[in-house]
């Protein structure tokens, strides 16, 4: 009589039989082998082609500039819409509770397409794209070309003359060409304790480089290449407590790395396991969700699961609870935040807790490879991270008024949150997304479950794959970028290349509430800035209103995030505690808050601090918390 086969060699042989088949087969060990850019380029061509990345053309959309000028090319006209880009989503704006916010266009062309975007203290704001895509629309000065690394079939020592990187005015519109020398394609970024923004990894050469632009007049890219020991593509940068940076993961990197010093070298990554635990066939934990917790230690999310980590020990202390319903990590791409940490009434550190909002299904990017886009995840999530005896930690989940995958979550200095950008189908990737979802959602983390979601004034410009958004300091919202394309394209494509800056002005800014807006004096604020434990003392004026308590009156300090790929790296925003406050005469006020007790919650560098007065956020000016 013959014997049953094991159980593990059955699997084994079923795996063979299929793999012979011919069938749609997953591959379970392919995920962990290298693998070409071509698998974010299905979409974007239609069955007859083969799915290869776009190679760098000096060919250009009829009606643009000629290959000869300098500087801002024109934006090719585009034709009438696809039928896919008219299928959007509006949500009827909630009127009921007041002003419902306003868009406005800054800039009909940026130069380059937005695919991520910091705000520097300087009052300009750092938008790069990559250089997989090709020429741009702002040429770089013919004496400042970058050799192109890439250029098949032309010479060696061919020449890049486009800018893929630009510094916005968002005051004035007016741009300033940047160079960069290596591939940033889907790359991570922060600000150090100098208010430099220290940008790391990309594609292809540029996969180990870290690339650091200080806020000046004439500065450019400087670039460190071969500076880690693994690539990191998809990766997500976290600024650490002594104002190191800690790298994770990546596309086939499941391991972090400590950015280290210019001009040296990383001998080895650290292995996380978590990481490789997390991936799928679609990848679904590429840019990893990270925030810095009061405690030191690190919030790790991936895929549909989360740990608490210990870096300075490199182990895990706490595996949490998973998040059910799909994925929610690149290219799934949920919305997460820390929410803000508020330093009033409490002894201690405050609680922790984090949000997570849409996502998407985990076959979602299977079923985009087919041209099937199915819908995006409508739950939104939050978890209380504190570690209290007797009190495990678990999810609370409510519904969204839609579900949204690529969407940005911005936190405003009031302490609410903004929602925006992004899709109601698919996930990320070139062309894997339908129906653009154009309608805004605040989010009041204090309200009650149930009725923490207003809809607000919808924008008329689809942001899907690679758009960007971003807080400034007059407590409006920039928003830029949106390419679902190989290379840019403006006609002849579901969605043409976006290179289009809005600002989305808030329901707190509307002309009812003018009387309320707090300007802030700019020769009281300390030329030192803010340090922790300290008191700080800072004074402002409201227009001629009604009286102002110190019960109208808080403050916030807010870091200025490096945002890509719907995910805003080291977001967060305190709300301190006021130690004083007094009428000094004509509706001026001094007020003195408690400035953050340590560098685990709130690391050294530059923040915006805002005082908001009966909901109304003023003038934000930048201070150096250290």
């Amino acid at each position: 009589m013959a014997h049953p086969l094991p159980r593990a060699a059955a699997f084994a042989v079923s795996l063979l039989l299929l793999s012979s088949s011919g069938e749609a087969f997953f591959d379970i060990f392919n995920i962990f082998r290298p693998r070409s850019d071509s698998d974010y380029f299905q979409n974007a061509f239609d069955g007859s082609r083969e799915p290869l990345p776009p190679t760098q053309t000096e060919h250009e959309e009829r009606g643009a500039a000629p290959a000869t000028a300098t500087g801002l090319t024109r934006v090719p006209s585009s034709g009438p819409p696809s039928k896919a880009a008219a299928d959007t989503v509006e949500l009827a704006a909630d009127k009921g509770g007041g002003h419902i916010g306003e868009w406005t266009i800054v800039s009909e062309n940026s130069g380059v397409s937005a695919m991520h975007m910091a705000i520097m203290r300087d009052g300009r704001a750092i938008m790069f794209d990559t250089s997989t895509t090709g020429r741009s629309l702002m040429r770089l000065p013919q004496d400042n070309c970058r050799i192109d690394p890439r250029a098949k079939g032309k010479q060696e020592g061919t020449m890049d003359c486009w800018a893929h990187s630009v510094e916005f005015d968002y005051n004035s519109g007016c741009l300033r060409a940047l160079k960069i020398l290596t591939d940033t394609w889907c790359s991570s970024g922060a600000f150090d304790a100098d208010g430099n923004l220290v940008q790391t990894g990309g594609y292809f050469e540029g996969e180990k480089v870290v690339r650091v632009i200080a806020p000046c007049d004439t500065c450019d890219w400087l670039e460190h290449p071969n500076s880690f020991a693994e690539g990191r593509w998809y990766a997500t940068q976290q600024v650490l407590p002594d104002g190191r940076f800690i790298v994770f993961g990546g596309r086939r990197a499941f391991s972090y790395e400590l950015v280290p010093l210019p001009g040296r070298t990383n001998d080895k990554a650290n292995y996380l396991p978590f990481l490789r635990e997390t991936t799928d066939d679609a990848e679904n934990n590429l840019y990893p969700f990270v925030n810095l917790l009061p405690s030191g230690n690190l919030f790790l999310f991936a895929n549909d699961r989360s740990v608490i980590f210990d870096h300075k020990a490199g182990k895990i202390l706490r595996e949490l609870p998973r998040l059910p319903g799909g994925s929610r990590n690149y290219p799934a791409s949920a919305m997460s935040a820390l929410l803000p940490l508020d330093l009033r009434n409490v002894t201690g550190d405050p609680d922790p807790v984090v949000i997570v909002c849409g996502g998407a299904l985990k076959t979602a990017f299977r079923f985009g490879e087919n041209n099937t886009f199915q819908p995006a995840l409508r739950d939104c999530n939050r978890i209380n991270l504190a570690n209290n005896p007797g009190e495990p930690a678990q999810w609370e989940s409510e519904d969204m008024p839609v579900g949204r995958v690529m969407g940005d979550m911005l936190i405003l200095p009031t302490g609410n949150l903004l929602l925006l950008n992004g899709a109601a189908k698919g996930c990320s990737g070139w062309g894997f997304a339908r129906q653009p979802v154009l309608t805004p959602v605040l989010y009041s983390p204090r309200k009650d479950k149930g009725s923490r979601f207003r809809a607000l004034a919808s924008s008329t410009i689809a942001r899907m794959y690679h758009s960007t958004s971003a807080v400034l300091p007059d407590a409006t919202v920039l928003v830029a970028g949106g390419n679902t394309n190989t290379a840019y394209n403006f006609s002849g494509v579901d969605f043409p290349t976006e290179v289009r800056v809005e600002r989305f002005c808030p329901p707190y800014l509307s002309k009812e509430l003018a009387g309320n807006r707090p300007e802030i004096d700019p020769a009281s604020v300390a030329a030192d800035g803010m340090r922790y434990g300290s008191p700080f003392t800072l004074r402002f004026h409201v227009p001629p209103s009604e009286a102002v308590g110190q019960g109208d009156v808080k403050v916030t300090v807010y870091a200025p995030p490096f945002t890509t790929h719907g995910y805003s790296m080291n977001q967060r925003l305190l709300i301190l505690s006021v130690a004083a406050f007094a009428e000094e005469d004509g509706r001026r006020y001094a007020v003195t808050v408690d400035a953050p007790g340590k560098p685990e919650l709130a690391p050294r560098g530059y923040y915006l601090v805002f005082v908001v007065v009966k909901g109304v956020p003023g003038l934000g000016v930048w201070v150096r918390i250290h």
